[in-house]
């Protein structure tokens, strides 16, 4: 190998419409580049599972890492399209990304925490509360997300369930952590994990957050723990007052899965503004459901028969948060770029792709 080869390159990374600029080091994916610019190009799993990051290259040449087909085919990436969490520059580069913002630029901190309490939620989802550094204020949007730093330096994402503005009484954020059966996190959290315990974590990560200069109306659309996130969206207009309708569809196989059922309710009765539509997939006869069943993004164009005015913001599994993707911009006429998303795609996930 020449030296001319190990030599690193900077490009410029342009994107439009928003005239944002950045440069990205040749060994570094087009993203971290961006997160280290401060320019806040939407993704979630920086990994290549999810596709939220997927946007279109109008010039320069780039080469993509391995990555999940269902986050970037070959059509799509031959029609131009990038992964920018998978994607290097080998050339400057212009992107279109509309969602592009520059408020996701708190600085992403390594931080300390310790387990202040762990209550089970239901049979399979744990309540586990981090204390945080008083001594180092975290700042982050409702809606983003933190990774955990274990020891073999493998990863585990989670989303923050509680809003920013309880930073300043309580150091501290909630997860909702779902048993994954075999998972080597998940195992130790339903099992040897305990209070006062210390981990590490990262973060603030994620593109999922509310866009607060719109005043359209909110689709908030949940599966299972990805209502973790939304929760904090809702503590979150609620302390800032916004007044934007909000209509909130959370799915869940049995009603045992709409863990927080009661304490949305209570926001809702609270917020005058919020409507909640709870929706369950799998009923049996022992549950007594009378609510609306099937699945949770089809009840969303049950009700709705126009979505061109609205935001969405959908996180959960993936095939949920990709199908309303789809089907609401294809046959509800959403606009892409008002389509919010934060997939969570589980380690098994990851290696199914």
């Amino acid at each position: 190998m020449t030296s001319e080869q190990t030599t690193t390159a900077t490009f410029h990374i342009s994107v439009q419409p928003s005239g944002r600029a950045f440069t990205a080091q040749s060994d570094e994916t087009i993203l971290a580049a961006a997160i280290r610019g401060g320019v806040g190009l939407p993704y979630s799993c920086k990994d290549g599972s999810c596709g939220s990051c997927k946007c279109k290259k109008l010039s320069g040449s780039v080469v993509h890492k391995e990555h999940s087909e269902k986050a970037l085919s070959a059509v799509e990436e031959e029609a131009g399209f990038v992964l920018t969490c998978s994607a290097r520059a080998l050339t400057d580069v212009v992107l279109e990304s509309r969602q592009v913002t520059d408020e996701s630029s708190f600085p992403i901190k390594k931080l300390p925490v310790r387990v202040a309490a762990l209550n089970r939620l239901s049979h399979d989802v744990m309540q586990v509360k981090l204390q945080l550094p008083a001594a180092d204020h975290f700042k982050y949007h409702a809606g983003q997300y933190i990774e955990f730093i274990l020891r073999d330096g493998s990863r585990r994402a989670y989303s923050m369930a509680t809003a920013p503005h309880f930073q300043e009484t309580t150091p501290g954020v909630e997860l909702h952590i779902r048993h994954m059966a075999g998972g080597k996190f998940t195992d130790h959290v339903f099992g040897a994990m305990k209070e006062k315990e210390i981990l590490r974590v990262e973060g603030p990560f994620g593109s999922f957050f509310l866009r607060e200069d719109s005043a359209k109306p909110i689709i908030l659309l949940a599966s299972g723990t990805g209502f973790a996130p939304v929760k904090a969206l809702i503590e979150h207009m609620q302390h800032k007052g916004i007044k934007r309708a909000i209509t909130l569809y959370w799915g869940g196989r049995r009603p045992a899965d709409l863990y927080m059922d009661a304490w949305v309710r209570e926001r809702a009765a609270e917020m005058p503004n919020l409507s909640y539509v709870p929706v369950v997939s799998n009923a049996e006869a022992e549950d007594q459901w009378t609510g609306r069943t099937g699945f949770v993004h089809k009840a969303v164009m049950e009700d709705f028969a126009d979505l061109s005015g609205h935001q969405v913001y959908a996180c959960g599994a993936p095939i949920v948060v990709d199908s309303a993707r789809a089907e609401y911009s294809a046959e509800r006429g959403l606009p892409e770029e008002e389509f919010f998303a934060d997939a969570f795609t589980s380690e098994a996930d990851k290696h199914s792709a």
